[in-house]
């Protein structure tokens, strides 16, 4: 196996695209287009490391609606949820990474908030592969900035080159080839099977799902 850590982004890589955009609408009582702009508009602030009052209340600002910590506290509980579904091939691929003893980090655009919640899954779910979970909103820093690129190699004590990287973001992509780390963007996980494959990480043989059914 290549001895490399694994270094996975979380939204739309692990996780499903949220489903909880309607329903955080509903919460603020406007049209689901007009949330969804303004969730987007504000979300680096919140990946960066603000407070759930202060990005709930953001939007607030935006949509004309007062924001008060009971419906902050609500909202991000509802975003939370809507991020918490993983992928299930997603999920097979880590199973068997986990199994071949490879080093897996997570590094996640992402609030504090949410970190939480990952923290709190039970011990059977999918955080239990990885070495290290790393998200934004605790480092203070995000994707695809240069000081969270150093801030990663810190923490799994390793060059970069003893890296590699799968983001679903071009940009993400990049900036980690240019910290000097191989990175693929992710499309799937029979594709990112094959590139970890390639990469001596995982047999060549097989697929994420080869062993699931």
């Amino acid at each position: 196996m290549g001895d490399y850590w694994v270094v996975f982004d979380y939204g739309e890589v692990i996780s499903q695209r949220t489903n909880a955009l309607p329903a955080l609408a509903e919460c603020y009582g406007v049209p689901v287009a007009e949330f969804t702009a303004a969730y987007w508009a504000e979300r680096a602030g919140y990946d960066a490391g603000c407070t759930d009052l202060a990005y709930w209340g953001a939007i607030g600002d935006r949509l004309g609606v007062p924001v008060d910590q009971r419906l902050a506290d609500r909202v991000a509980a509802l975003d939370a949820d809507g991020w918490l579904r993983p992928e299930a091939q997603t999920v097979a691929l880590l199973d068997q990474l986990g199994e071949s003893g490879a080093a897996l980090a997570l590094l996640s655009n992402a609030p504090a908030s949410f970190a939480r919640r990952v923290r709190a899954l039970p011990a059977q779910a999918w955080p239990r592969h990885f070495r290290q979970l790393l998200f934004s909103g605790e480092l203070g820093m995000v994707k695809p900035g240069e000081r969270i690129w150093r801030e990663l190699f810190a923490r799994l004590d390793a060059a970069p080159g003893n890296c590699v990287f799968l983001d679903d973001r071009q940009e993400n992509v990049d900036a980690a080839r240019t910290a000097g780390m191989r990175a693929r963007r992710w499309t799937d996980a029979s594709d990112a099977h094959r590139w970890l494959a390639s990469l001596g990480v995982l047999p060549a043989s097989g697929s994420a799902s080869a062993n699931r059914h």
